[in-house]
């Protein structure tokens, strides 16, 4: 049991307003690898030795069950990065409507990436700026340092658009578009579609005069939007975008220490750039990680444009052709031979059995 099963053993008994997918997903990370969670067998067919494997959970909001899929996510991707400059923009959603987001998440945060597109879709065609087609992955993240909700919209983007000519149109400068102006569009859409969606009934259980009083207010704030050019290399741009694809709100090496009383946790603080502790009840501390569970089926990495899945393909042949850059070499499929037995060296070492022991049902 690692530092974070200790804390979901102390602090979940505790909570008693966590929604079924909330109680599913901390359910899942609290069995995960332990005997709760069943085993699996593996034997070697040449001396007979046989070792059992603890089960992982697989969930995507586990801190120990992402290293592989990052890997798997890396691979896929590789063949997708353009020798080109990359942007990194951040869309950021006002505080204020952190209490919608509890009451209507999924339809918040689904408004979030429309809207964030829009905007560089729109920028992305104007004439006086690319005068093309954008491609762009989004990556939603929800949290801060010490783990309240900060939802904001990450965007890793080719610096260029793919022009009706065929033609790749660069960009210029160190910011893609203008700060300001993307903030000014992009808080206009997210308040239409607020509105748009009130009209629907989506967001019904909000009364008429907060609904109003609250686009008033978002319309009289500036929104923040973050614009760069990413600082990393080519090479490294893969293992980057990795990071972010599969961040999730807590790592372990963030806990310091549990007991029955509190938690020490490790967070930056990014107004003088210091790492600092700060300490939480058990229960205090699920339920901050409770906030960061997507609702089921939400897809929080998104990809936009001629990076879009339906036309990737054929869209990165367009503008490999107009940067007359050869296509990329497809890796070759090795045949991987069984590992080796840990005892007697052999490649003889195979899968058994499993034994399943965790069936979660909501109730």
């Amino acid at each position: 049991m690692n530092r974070w099963q200790q804390v979901l053993s102390q602090g979940l008994s505790q909570q008693k307003k966590l929604n079924p997918q909330q109680l599913k997903v901390l359910s899942h990370l609290q069995a995960c690898k332990t005997e709760q969670n069943g085993s699996e067998t593996y034997a070697c067919e040449g001396c007979g030795y046989e070792q059992t494997i603890l089960r992982s959970c697989r969930d995507r909001h586990c801190p120990s069950c992402q290293y592989r899929a990052t890997l798997k996510w890396c691979e896929a991707r590789r063949t997708d990065v353009l020798p080109v400059r990359y942007f990194h923009l951040v869309f950021t959603l006002p505080s204020s409507l952190n209490g919608w987001v509890s009451c209507h998440t999924s339809v918040i945060y689904r408004l979030l990436f429309e809207s964030v597109w829009r905007t560089l879709n729109h920028f992305g065609h104007a004439a006086n700026r690319l005068n093309g087609q954008l491609g762009a992955l989004t990556v939603l993240h929800t949290w801060g340092q010490k783990l309240v909700r900060h939802v904001h919209l990450h965007c890793l983007i080719p610096g260029g658009a793919l022009g009706q000519d065929g033609k790749w149109h660069a960009a210029k400068g160190n910011y893609l578009f203008p700060v300001r102006a993307l903030s000014r569009y992009y808080r206009g859409g997210m308040v239409s579609a607020l509105r748009e969606a009130r009209n629907k009934g989506l967001l019904a259980r909000i009364g008429d005069n907060e609904f109003d009083s609250k686009l008033n207010q978002l319309m009289q704030t500036d929104w923040v939007v973050y614009s760069k050019a990413a600082t990393y290399g080519h090479d490294k741009l893969i293992d980057y975008l990795g990071r972010y694809t599969r961040k999730i709100a807590l790592s372990l090496n963030r806990i310091i220490s549990v007991t029955e009383a509190q938690v020490k946790l490790r967070y930056r603080d990014y107004r003088d750039g210091q790492q600092k502790i700060m300490p939480l009840s058990c229960d205090e501390l699920v339920r901050r990680f409770a906030l960061h569970v997507l609702p089921k089926g939400f897809m929080r990495v998104r990809y936009y444009g001629f990076l879009a899945n339906a036309v990737r393909r054929k869209r990165l042949r367009q503008i490999r052709v107009a940067l007359l850059l050869p296509e990329p070499v497809k890796p070759i499929k090795t045949i991987v031979e069984p590992p080796a037995c840990p005892k007697c060296g052999e490649h003889h070492w195979c899968f058994k059995g499993a034994i399943v022991r965790w069936h979660w049902q909501p109730g």
